[in-house]
């Protein structure tokens, strides 16, 4: 089925091109590059280790910039092996290189533990000596961000035994959860979680239903290596986040995004107080869909109105351009980069990784985009929002591999904003009153998901980490338990969540490769809400400030990049400025 939709969309030769990384799982250079980090890394140790805060400044910036150099070549190994995995996760060579790309990274890593500590708990004057050099200056952010950490770092010889361990720890869990997914069929067709997962927007609603239960059905099969797979990523952060002093659970991933904790509070304590939003909404679908009950496989329905024709992709490589071009020529330029330098890879694929990433790899090869592409307009939305993210990370490079790193809250800032010019591009070439309802419908589903679904998933993972810390392992049952209560606080009586929705927790990959990372999403989204009405306002005059916004990377703290557009995260005024915006677009499709 897949081959055949490959080749009616044009996706079949869509792939990447991995030769700006390297050309095979043989290719001399990777194990070139290995030893030179090994070497590296091993006199980089002798001469550094114990005496950080002696160096002369220009020796400290020397050491700096071969220290990123080490740290480059891994990222570059490690994107190879992470790629080559990602479009064949039962391939067990590309499984077996994934591992040993880690054990080598772990190997590299101990030698450069000195740094991080030695720099962290260096006395405030040593420090200002080197943060004041001007050669040191393009890491003044990279390594101020480091000394927060002083109080959660261990000894040095706890850090180099859990850097020696992590292969076998935490990423192990991780890729044998990527390839269970990969290898789970759904269905008496043997369908892929991305097949299933894309008929839950199909416009007949049996066969909604069915990939719902086929969904449930493969979740259940493997629920017990799932479940054991959550308690274990639980459970390791838990032990590190004590060992570590850190309050909370989600403490690491604030510190990690350069917020306050007032800030994450602030969000999602604005948005779980517009539920009602979601709420409305779905009591309005029911409506217009004429059905007497709204069931969670038919969140994602069609309305009637909606264009549904399958769209091939050459034509969703237009629309998108054409979008990009219409706000910036060099937004759009380089996004054709990744379509004429096979950046992406689109086809669906058996053991193909299911859902879509934009990697940023290295500042000397280039991005790449994995998305699977079915023909949907949906689809055409996350091809726009991964191409946000690739060309935010493309812009970014000039600032270093150290610096290039966008905190997570930002990171999302151009892949949201990249879908919103995109939708409302394909808005004004509608002129039919109920397309326009239809598409600004399947729009607010999308910032839903964003948005609220995020946020109450971000309910879930607090309840989740709470429960293994107060009571131990959480059953599979209590899991399920926490996800619909979660789930039922945002939904609330406007759809029925039937049992079979209760195991949709098992196949949400973010809570366990980046606990609290989900909360980002709906930061982005609120955030690029405010960041379009001030381009409405402001013209072309606030294109270059959005450019530079993007090509600053990770050099400032999330507070200073937003510094032009005069915005305080901390005001509850700005997320609910955001959240009125949706409510308006609800208030639109109400006035057909």
């Amino acid at each position: 089925m897949s081959e055949s939709l490959n080749k009616k969309l044009g996706t079949t030769n869509i792939t990447w091109n991995l030769d700006a990384l390297y050309d095979s799982l043989q290719d001399e250079l990777l194990l070139d590059d290995l030893d030179l980090c090994k070497q590296e890394a091993e006199m980089l140790r002798d001469e550094c280790s114990g005496k950080l805060a002696d160096l002369e400044p220009a020796f400290f910036a020397r050491s700096l910039r071969r220290l990123e150099r080490i740290h480059m070549n891994l990222g570059r190994i490690g994107t190879y092996a992470f790629l080559n995995f990602s479009t064949q996760v039962k391939n067990d060579e590309a499984g077996a290189f994934l591992q040993k790309s880690k054990e080598d990274a772990s190997q590299v890593n101990r030698e450069l533990v000195f740094f991080d500590l030695e720099w962290a708990k260096m006395d405030q004057k040593s420090a200002d000596k080197f943060l004041t050099d001007d050669e040191v200056a393009p890491y003044r952010h990279y390594l101020s961000n480091i000394r927060r950490y002083a109080n959660h770092l261990l000894s040095q010889s706890e850090e180099t035994l859990l850097v020696e361990l992590s292969p076998v720890g935490t990423e192990s869990w991780l890729t044998l959860f990527e390839k269970l997914m990969g290898h789970l069929e759904f269905g008496e067709d043997k369908r892929s979680e991305e097949e299933v997962l894309s008929d839950l927007y199909d416009a007949d609603r049996d066969i909604r239903h069915k990939a719902a239960l086929e969904l449930t059905e493969g979740l259940q099969s493997q629920l017990h290596i799932l479940s054991h797979i959550f308690n274990t990523i639980l459970a390791d952060k838990m032990i590190s986040d004590r060992l570590r002093n850190y309050p909370s659970w989600v403490s690491a991933r604030n510190l990690s995004n350069e917020l306050d904790d007032q800030t994450v509070e602030t969000l999602v304590s604005s948005t779980t107080a517009r539920y009602d939003i979601v709420q409305h909404y779905y009591r309005l679908k029911k409506e217009i869909l004429g059905l007497d009950e709204l069931h969670d496989y038919d969140r994602y329905a069609p309305l009637p109105s909606l264009p549904g024709q399958s769209i091939p992709w050459e034509k969703c490589r237009a629309m998108v351009l054409d979008g990009f071009r219409a706000f910036s020529p060099e937004m759009a330029d380089i996004a054709t980069l990744f379509f004429e330098q096979n950046w992406i890879h689109a086809p669906l694929l058996d053991g193909k990784r299911g859902g879509a990433f934009s990697h940023p790899a290295v500042p000397d090869a280039n991005p790449y985009v994995l998305v699977n592409y079915t023909g949907t307009l949906r689809d055409i939305s996350t091809v726009a929002h991964e191409l946000g993210h690739g060309i935010h990370q493309y812009l970014a490079r000039e600032k270093g591999y150290f610096n290039s790193d966008t905190p997570l809250v930002l990171a999302e800032t151009a892949s949201v904003f990249a879908e919103l010019l995109i939708f409302h591009k394909q808005l004004d070439s509608l002129k039919n009153p109920e397309e326009r309802r239809a598409f600004i419908c399947q729009k607010l589903e999308s910032i839903f998901a964003t948005v609220f679904r995020q946020i109450s998933m971000n309910r879930f993972e607090d309840m989740i980490h709470t429960r293994r810390r107060e009571k131990g392992e959480v059953s599979a049952e209590d899991l399920s338990s926490l996800w619909m209560s979660s789930q039922k606080a945002m939904f609330g009586d406007s759809v029925t969540l039937d049992k079979h929705y209760r195991l949709w927790w098992a196949y949400i990959p973010h809570f366990l490769h980046t606990p609290g990372y989900v909360y980002s999403y709906a930061f982005g989204e609120l955030l690029v809400l405010a960041l379009y009405r001030l381009y409405e306002t402001e013209g072309k005059d606030f294109i270059p400030k959005y450019l530079h916004l993007l090509s600053e990377g990770g050099s400032k703290s999330p507070y200073e990049l937003l510094t032009p557009f005069n915005i305080d995260l901390n005001d509850p005024s700005f997320w609910q400025g955001g959240l009125t915006v949706i409510e308006n677009m609800l208030k639109e499709t109400e006035n057909v």
